[in-house]
């Protein structure tokens, strides 16, 4: 199976965590190495050629990053990454508008980056509604609907959930907002090269996005933001007015090039990597399904992104079944919260039991995921659910019959 080592000679395991980063595509990494040698120019230095050369390299990849989402290349500030446009949106928008509007409409299963600064924003007294979401992970439209306050500024909702892969109906989230005349913002780090995503048609307002979620590096992203009807927003950071001046700080230019190759080949590879990924998690789903009972799919089965898995496996502990599967590189939610031992906050809005939740591990299929690395992974997730529920208390109490939710457990 596709194992390298790493210079101790110890195989490393196989990826399967393509939700935590993924891997630079090679055709990106060529369209940046000239620009970490050769070309290493200022792209804001307009007094001769080193500058010239960057400056048309950044504007060639801010067309890039355009086109994959159906954008105008002036819409697109290039950032660090998702959690800085997220912030920056956010943020941004309800600081620039705070003297008429003071609410913002969020969800409950939002990445970390989008809840906390939404968290920052209350202490400087703007009011938040965080939506819930039905069982399977979706919001529900009504509750959106009577969320509207008449001094609402702005919606953020997530198109694709970075733990159970759902995919919200960004669509008719889009046309609720424009009917409210509501700004609305989507972080879509998850979704975007990787499903057909277009500014125009579905009415996003601003939509944030992630270099190293899509085979580009880490490091660099970008804010989308409409031009009419206009979004306006208040910088976070400020210095030389670079990036019409919502995001001063030099642009790295081979970080951006990366970015844009990494947009230009994701539209070029979409269709394909997007049935490829779907085979591939068919097979993984049903040969375990097939082989284990008492798995949960997390997440509603049909509005969602497929390379993006989440299984509950009952009665076994998820962080054990991590451990056991050490040559499988997996994780049990996302990258930001796997230092706390709490139960995965988007799997309790979704109302998972406690114990359910923390029997959860999910899988990530990408573009050089092979149907060799599914099927080695598949046997070993089987062979260790086995093994651990072989040496549960609970599992043997379940195949005599015991209903659990009916034990009284005393407290030692």
């Amino acid at each position: 199976s596709g194992r390298t080592s790493n210079g101790g000679g110890a195989p490393r395991p196989l990826y399967m965590d393509v939700q935590a980063t993924t891997p630079l595509d090679p055709r990106v990494l060529d369209s940046m190495l000239p620009y970490l040698t050769a070309y290493y120019g200022n792209p804001h230095s307009r007094t001769h050629a080193y500058g010239w050369e960057s400056e048309a390299a950044m504007e060639k990849a801010r067309r890039q990053v355009a086109d994959l989402i159906g954008a105008d290349s002036r819409e697109i500030v290039f950032t660090s990454g998702a959690t800085e446009s997220n912030n920056m949106a956010i943020k941004g928008v309800a600081r620039f508008y705070k003297s008429r509007k003071k609410h913002i409409i969020t969800t409950q299963t939002e990445h970390k980056c989008v809840l906390d600064s939404c968290r920052s924003l209350e202490t400087e007294g703007f009011r938040i509604t965080y939506l819930p979401v039905k069982k399977n992970g979706l919001i529900d439209l009504k509750e959106l609907e009577a969320a509207f306050q008449p001094d609402t500024s702005l919606v953020s909702v997530m198109t694709v959930n970075n733990e159970i892969g759902v995919k919200q109906p960004i669509h008719d989230i889009g046309e609720i907002c424009r009917a409210h005349k509501v700004f609305f913002h989507t972080d879509a780090a998850q979704a975007i090269g990787k499903i057909p995503m277009d500014v125009n048609n579905m009415k996003i307002d601003l939509m944030s996005i992630s270099g190293h979620k899509i085979y580009g590096p880490k490091g660099v992203g970008a804010l989308y933001v409409r031009r009419r009807p206009r979004v306006r927003l208040e910088p976070l950071q400020s210095g030389g007015g670079q990036e019409r001046g919502l995001r001063s700080g030099t642009v790295p230019t081979p970080l951006a090039v990366g970015l844009g190759a990494a947009c230009e080949v994701a539209q070029q590879e979409m269709e394909y990597d997007h049935k490829r990924i779907t085979q591939l998690a068919e097979r993984l789903v049903t040969k375990i399904m097939s082989e284990v009972p008492d798995v949960v799919m997390n997440g509603d089965q049909e509005h969602r992104y497929p390379g993006c898995i989440n299984l509950s496996f009952a009665y076994v502990e998820g962080e054990s079944l991590l451990m056991a599967l050490k040559d499988v590189a997996l994780s049990s939610g996302s990258a930001c919260t796997s230092a706390s031992l709490e139960p995965s906050y988007v799997l309790r809005a979704i109302g998972t039991d406690e114990d359910l939740a923390h029997s959860s591990i999910r899988f990530g299929i990408g573009r050089f995921t092979t149907e060799e690395e599914v099927d080695y992974t598949v046997q070993k997730c089987i062979q260790h659910v086995k093994r651990l529920r072989e040496m549960s208390p609970l599992w043997e109490m379940v195949q005599d019959g015991i209903d659990l939710k009916s034990i009284k457990w005393t407290q030692h």
